[in-house]
């Protein structure tokens, strides 16, 4: 099957695309997109991978659905498209980003520059009907992003996986930390925040382990 995908991302998951599920997946997405208001665009379902190609990946974030109002998904997870509000999560995201490096808060919550330097924002589903959170569950993208998470794990080493909430927990339960550092908390929600995602200094970790590494840190 031929995916619109970034080419070592396309060479990395071919035996994937070729599967059965992926096939019934596929056909389920386009039905969708010809019927339905779904989102992100067509064009930026895997931008997590079309702006972070596999051999630069130094760190990942799994988020679970994509954003489901109008002009806010843009196939990065916890990121929205300039002149966006910036939803809550990545609000808080921010404010620890700020605590824990000194950073400015941006006025945009477009994550973009992110992924330019090598961390994949991964939701667990990669697509959503619009206003219907958890819509495109179960229909074969956990499968998906679970192989990707696998082959990051099996293939590369020293990568940091950011695993927040329980949902992110499960999802990253195989990731081999003898090779990797696996860091997690509690989601950045404003329902949880303050449980234990505030002052958990991932960003401030993450670069230190980056440079331990000799791997170029994240400019966050």
């Amino acid at each position: 099957m031929d995916v619109k995908i970034e080419q070592s991302w396309k060479d990395k998951l071919h035996d994937e695309f070729e599967k059965s599920y992926f096939k019934t997946l596929t056909h389920f997405i386009r039905e969708e997109y010809k019927t339905l208001k779904i989102f992100p665009p067509a064009n930026q379902i895997f931008n997590a991978f079309d702006t972070c190609p596999f051999n630069e990946v130094k760190v990942v974030i799994i988020g679970q659905d994509p954003y489901h109002n109008i002009g806010q998904a843009n196939g990065l997870c916890f990121s929205v498209n300039d002149g966006v509000k910036v939803p809550p999560s990545l609000v808080n995201i921010y404010k620890e980003i700020h605590s824990d490096l000194g950073i400015s808060i941006p006025k945009s919550g477009n994550l973009a520059h992110w992924s330019n330097q090598g961390v994949l924002l991964l939701n667990a589903t990669l697509t959503v009907r619009a206003h219907s959170a958890g819509s495109h569950q179960g229909k074969g993208w956990e499968q998906f992003t679970d192989a990707v998470i696998n082959i990051l794990s099996d293939d590369c080493e020293n990568i940091v996986f950011l695993l927040w909430g329980s949902h992110a927990h499960r999802k990253g339960q195989n990731i081999d930390a003898n090779k990797h550092l696996v860091l997690k908390s509690v989601h950045p929600s404003p329902l949880s925040a303050h449980r234990g995602f505030f002052g958990n200094h991932h960003f401030s970790k993450t670069n230190q382990y980056l440079i331990e590494h000799k791997k170029k840190p994240i400019n966050w």
